[in-house]
């Protein structure tokens, strides 16, 4: 992301005294895991072999026991999916594993979020029992479902819940919940994506079924589980969960699959539609160019497209079905920019980008607004504005949607479930994480929702440092601005929320500037004092135009590789910079 040439500071990351635990690194690799507290060099394993065992999650048993009878009777399954991408992998994750397990009727339903919203609902069950199935299994939703589990049950469908979702505090009446984040939990990790739930619970059945003879017993191949690690990386990714040990393992490990080209066919149609190359996939153009694909289905239309382009087994199908989500991702950035115009127009009405005036939560809505952007759009307006966002739009009978995203220090659910707790009657529904959540409330409610949250806001904000730094691992010297250490950046972790890619910085005579595409900024750099010079870019910069000529700046980037005509070299992906000269 381009700063959008506002000046701020740029901060050294504290570094941990950890950094001589690390002698045999790299000591530029030794400096960056410090600063993000890795605590030995054991955390740094990237094998399946270190990961927790699914038996710490509470409720496994049950689970198991579950599905294990639901497998040897033949029962008919029903996933019931959220419709984002964590979602739709989730989902597709489901149907794979169990049909490796023998499982013979595994169908699913995914909500159309414009006609029924999320999670399992009195009214998705009504849909669900269009399939006749004896059993429901949800898939990153349904830890909220009271009602919808409620339903089922009297409708004499067994409900078994894997859901990642912060609980509230009554749970659903299901026959076993699976859920890393319930109190008490053992599991080490708080932060699975609903898809690494539905991993672990097939490991853990795959135990299970085993201990019973079952493959013997049925002449069933024995499933590697690991064919499947391609969903849990996108799905991971996709979700922006925190990317601890846990997520680490499971986006490298999928990420190897990936690469080694035996991910799914949907997936690999997604990545060349994208216009990325499978061999060297990063996590990061897993987030930024196969997550938004996937996920323009459930925004823009109905996530079934996109589930349907994850189980396809036909290369043909898959490109085809890629090829749609494309051009939907792409009705979604016309629709994303405009409503951005008007988000800012908004903000400028309330004198939102004075500071003096600036509201400690922000809300907006327009009545045009697409329900499928708004968290989109709330996003971009936070990383603007470094404040909890809620965008809303229309959802028809006088009731609008918000999307709500945060910033550290500020739990956006637990400020949401003290709204409710003390305003009933305000909120119609709400769950999420610390960082994002999903909320419905009347129209007629909006002012006094959004001085409310206003207010909830700031008094969550006290003591909470909220001026935009540039973090920095250091300034690199001319020997580190290399192809070899740009390649070892690459392939010793995966990066991405909470584990962060590198981002260094320098001062910089401008030798060369050009405008390429309209919207982005092609540099050619030389570090003060060094000989060396280096090609950098700045992607969607503003007015472009106005660093043409500049002969010297301060820039903060990522170390990347350009590959051109298979040539690869060193380049920097300039995420701030500022004029000097």
């Amino acid at each position: 992301m381009y700063y959008q040439g506002v000046k701020k500071p740029i901060v050294p990351r504290p570094i941990n005294k950890n950094i001589n635990k690390f002698k045999e690194l790299h000591p530029l690799l030794a400096r960056v895991f410090a600063a993000r507290g890795v605590a030995s060099i054991h955390e740094l394993d990237r094998s399946l072999g270190v990961l927790p065992s699914p038996w710490l999650l509470s409720g496994m048993e049950a689970m198991v026991d579950e599905l294990v009878a639901v497998i040897k009777s033949g029962q008919k399954i029903t996933v019931v999916a959220d419709f984002d991408a964590d979602g739709a992998t989730s989902c597709a994750l489901a149907i794979k594993g169990l049909q490796l397990m023998g499982g013979r009727f595994v169908d699913f339903v995914v909500p159309n979020r414009f006609e029924y919203g999320y999670g399992l609902t009195p009214e998705i069950v009504e849909l669900v029992k269009r399939q006749q199935p004896d059993v429901i299994i949800t898939v990153d939703n349904g830890i909220s479902s009271i009602d919808g589990v409620e339903a089922a049950n009297q409708a004499g469908i067994k409900v078994l819940v894997t859901d990642h979702h912060l609980p509230g505090k009554t749970l659903p009446d299901a026959a076993a919940i699976v859920n890393p984040n319930l109190p008490g939990d053992r599991f080490p990790s708080k932060s699975l994506a609903g898809v690494g739930v539905m991993f672990y619970v097939l490991m853990a059945l795959r135990t299970r079924l085993r201990e019973k003879n079952w493959f013997k017993q049925t002449h069933l191949p024995e499933p590697n589980l690991g064919q499947l690690l391609d969903y849990v990386a996108l799905g991971t990714v996709a979700d922006v969960v925190a990317l601890d040990q846990v997520n680490r393992i499971l986006v490298y490990q999928g990420l190897l699959r990936i690469r080694t080209g035996r991910g799914a066919v949907g997936i690999r149609a997604l990545i060349e539609v994208a216009g990325k190359n499978a061999e060297n996939l990063s996590a990061a153009d897993l987030g930024f160019a196969v997550g938004p694909r996937l996920n323009a289905a459930g925004r823009m239309d109905d996530m079934t497209l996109g589930i349907q382009c994850l189980l396809v087994d036909d290369l043909a199908l898959a490109k085809s079905m890629a090829g749609q989500l494309d051009d939907l991702n792409n009705d979604r950035r016309e629709i994303e920019g405009q409503m951005k115009q008007e988000a800012m127009a908004l903000l400028s009405e309330m004198k939102a980008l004075d500071t003096r005036h600036l509201p400690a939560g922000v809300c907006l809505y327009d009545k045009e607004w697409h329900q499928g952007v708004i968290g989109i759009l709330a996003a971009r307006i936070k990383d603007q504005l470094h404040r909890p966002v809620i965008a809303f739009a229309p959802a028809g009978a006088g009731v609008i949607k918000g999307s709500a995203r945060s910033i550290p220090g500020v739990h956006i659910r637990d400020v949401l479930s003290e709204i409710a707790a003390t305003h009933p009657k305000l909120l119609s529904k709400f769950g999420g994480h610390a960082m994002a959540a999903g909320l419905s409330l009347a129209l007629r409610d909006y002012p006094a929702f959004a001085l409310e949250f206003d207010d909830r806001v700031g008094k969550h904000l006290a003591g909470v440092d909220l001026e935009q730094k540039i973090w920095s691992d250091g300034e690199l010297a001319e020997p580190e601005l290399s192809l070899s250490v740009a390649e070892l950046l690459q392939q010793v972790a995966v990066w991405g929320q909470g584990f962060p890619e590198p981002v260094f910085h320098g001062q910089f005579e401008v030798i060369q500037s050009r405008i390429v595409g309209q919207h982005h900024l092609k540099l050619v750099l030389r570090q003060s004092g060094d000989q060396q010079l280096l090609d950098a870019i700045v992607f969607f910069i503003d007015q472009p135009e106005r660093w043409l000529g500049i002969r010297e700046i301060i820039a903060a980037y990522k170390l990347d590789i350009n590959e051109y005509r298979g040539n690869r070299t060193v380049q920097l992906i300039v995420h701030y910079l500022e004029k000097l000269a």
